[in-house]
């Protein structure tokens, strides 16, 4: 059988065929790590999000440029953005709208919330009750609102980037598992090191002196007809049978752990659903078309496997006792499901 990572010669002769969309998205990359240093991970997490017209959960301290990295994002694409402060008097109505009774002709009419905007910023979800959680990630799932007998539904272009401070747990409403399964990723992200953090200081100051910025330069900005040609680009990938069997295996792993290794099925108590089967198809794919390849590798998998599987696996009481991650947990997987 032939090797899933090699491509056939009339797949090698593709592979560096570049396209209009392909482009863009290079300079949209240049552009905004250029202005978000030490954080290269997460914004290629937020572009393959919306290659993939999936929703991104990203945790980290405070000051690591998670808002920062959608607004880059946000400006540079063709579309409105919206920062939601999630706290805990939010209401339901605060996001999705509600209707308003106008006297003048005596009937009620809609008043669309912040959802209805194409890329949302759902800043600390995890400080909103769970109706406005569920609010939240119904229009994730269902990309539509409803209120009252009435649907309506969001922009074609709707991606959200929900973030999780994992510092301060106190008066916060945990995602439910079930719930967290609408987000295409968990990004977890750290602080930068000591010459990221250097280059981030002088950029801060060059920013205060107003010497940085556009540069007279013009802006990159990738359109909506773009982007939704990208997102069908993604779905054209090739990939070798081999490499889809492998995808489910992986995830079948997390469920019948016991037939693959006694001490992974120590570790978990609840595996992903298909819907991490498609999550880590269609990340793949992305990554792969992000890096100007016609075909999907088994690096490109296992590249984005964490992020998939990370709110997806639930550990036991008897891991998590132990102090072991899921992360530790994707990288057992990994060993031991062999690659095509």
């Amino acid at each position: 059988m032939e090797s899933a990572e090699t491509p056939t010669p009339a797949e090698a002769n593709t592979s560096t065929v570049a396209s209009p969309e392909r482009e863009a998205f290079a300079r949209l990359s240049e552009a905004a790590n250029a202005l978000i240093i030490g954080q290269e991970r997460l914004m290629e997490r937020l572009v393959m999000a919306l290659l993939c017209h999936g929703h991104l959960l990203v945790e980290g301290a405070p000051g690591l440029a998670k808002t920062t990295a959608i607004k880059v994002l946000a400006d540079r694409i063709e579309g409105d953005f919206h920062r939601i402060q999630f706290t805990p008097d939010l209401l339901p109505a605060d996001l999705t709208g509600t209707e308003i009774y106008r006297p003048q002709e005596a009937v009620f009419e809609f008043q669309r919330g912040p959802i209805f905007h194409n890329l949302i910023l759902a800043d600390e979800v995890n400080r909103a009750p769970a109706k406005v959680q569920s609010a939240l990630l119904e229009a994730m799932g269902e990309h539509q609102v409803t209120v009252g007998r009435v649907t309506y539904p969001l922009p074609q272009l709707f991606l959200v980037m929900a973030t999780q401070n994992p510092i301060e747990q106190e008066g916060t409403y945990p995602l439910p598992e079930a719930q967290l399964d609408r987000f295409l990723m968990h990004v977890a992200i750290n602080y930068p090191d000591a010459e990221a953090e250097q280059a981030i200081l002088e950029l801060a100051r060059s920013q205060a002196r107003d010497e940085l910025g556009e540069t007279g330069a013009p802006p990159v900005l990738v359109t909506q007809a773009q982007v939704f040609s990208a997102q069908r680009q993604v779905l054209d990938l090739h990939m070798a049978p081999a490499l889809q069997a492998y995808i489910v295996q992986l995830v079948l792993a997390t469920r019948e752990p016991g037939r693959w290794d006694d001490e992974l099925a120590r570790m978990v108590s609840f595996g992903g659903s298909p819907r991490a089967t498609i999550a880590l198809d269609r990340c793949a794919r992305a990554r792969a078309w992000l890096d100007g390849r016609d075909f999907v590798s088994p690096d490109d998998i296992q590249a984005v496997a964490h992020d998939v599987l990370r709110h997806r696996v639930l550990l036991s009481y008897e891991a998590e006792a132990d102090g072991v991650t899921v992360d530790q947990l994707t990288d057992r997987l990994l060993d031991l499901v062999p690659v095509p």
